[in-house]
């Protein structure tokens, strides 16, 4: 599992951000893109100025969080 600094070493200028929705996501959603093998950030299109959360897989599954909710594979 990566460290807390590995992930935020890892370059997110090409990390492509999708959103778990069940409706039109007109209040704005979370939004989440993998950045490594084991690695993925998570975001609040909201708030688009604010750095992306980044956590391990592991990490996500304890908090909840299934990236196949927002399309992504593990």
């Amino acid at each position: 599992m990566p460290t807390r600094n590995d992930l935020y070493r890892l370059d997110l200028s090409n990390a492509s951000f999708t959103k778990a929705c069940g409706g039109p996501c007109s209040e704005g959603c979370v939004t989440l893109a993998r950045i490594g093998d084991d690695a993925w950030a998570l975001g609040d299109s909201k708030r688009p100025d604010v750095e992306p959360l980044r956590f391990s897989t592991e990490e996500l599954s304890v908090a909840g969080i299934d990236p196949t909710r927002f399309g992504l594979a593990l």
